[in-house]
């Protein structure tokens, strides 16, 4: 592993995965809105190249030539919680965003497959096992899918990579980190990673630090026996309390 794709990295949880990858010894390609620099956060770090765009607005020629030799894209992606961001354009951002870089993976034909590690949460439901969520949770996550885009949009990723993807590809492989409560702590702390999720998402959630979430998901990249164990899954994760 030695060069890596971060889309979202301007976000709460994408700032501290670009710096746990780096810390790493990776090299970070990230794409960061223009009013969002992360070079000054990175202090200039050698290992970090930034593309001022929104990937909406990538053609996905330009997309190729960014993704051209990496190992990994990770996608922190989601919608800003104002009512533009959850009623406005676009309505399946981190959808269409994974199906495009899919596209860009697919014609770039990597020798070995490309790591596609996905922000999701505890409410999405992996329809791949047989998870059955109390009912609470099952009532209020279908009212949800109607009156909030974001979540659909959240679900439509995530079934993206189980259906289209699958677990047999051959330039694409994929885990999707299921963050319960997040909240914001200092540093890593001790966290647990489960199949499928123990606590009501809705009723009886429990805290998972972004900072955790983002040591988890670089660590997906770059340790061969955890990526082992959650490729093709979605994995939970909670914080040890």
């Amino acid at each position: 592993m030695k060069k890596v794709f971060v889309v979202g990295a301007s976000g709460a949880t994408g700032k501290l995965l670009v710096a746990d990858l780096l810390q790493q010894g990776l090299q970070v390609v990230a794409i960061v809105r223009p009013c969002s620099s992360l070079i000054s956060a990175v202090e200039n770090h050698a290992n970090y190249c930034e593309i001022p765009a929104s990937i909406t607005e990538l053609s996905e020629q330009q997309l190729l030539s960014h993704l051209n030799g990496c190992d990994a894209v990770f996608s922190c992606l989601g919608h800003n919680l104002t009512l533009r961001g959850i009623f406005g354009e676009p309505r399946r951002l981190v959808t269409d965003t994974i199906k495009k870089v899919s596209r860009a993976i697919e014609s770039l034909a990597p020798a070995t497959q490309l790591k596609i590690i996905l922000m999701s949460s505890s409410g999405n439901s992996n329809r791949d096992i047989p998870e059955n969520p109390p009912l609470s949770q099952k009532l209020v996550i279908a009212v949800l899918r109607v009156l909030l885009p974001p979540h659909v949009d959240n679900e439509q990723a995530a079934d993206f990579l189980r259906i289209s993807i699958g677990q047999n590809h051959p330039y694409i492989a994929w885990a999707a980190v299921r963050p319960d409560n997040l909240c914001d702590e200092v540093a890593v702390s001790a966290y647990s990673i489960h199949a499928s999720p123990t606590k009501n998402a809705i009723f009886d959630s429990a805290p998972t630090s972004r900072i955790n979430v983002a040591n988890f998901m670089a660590n997906l990249a770059t340790n061969t026996d955890l990526w082992a164990a959650w490729k093709g899954k979605m994995p939970v994760i909670y914080n040890d309390v």
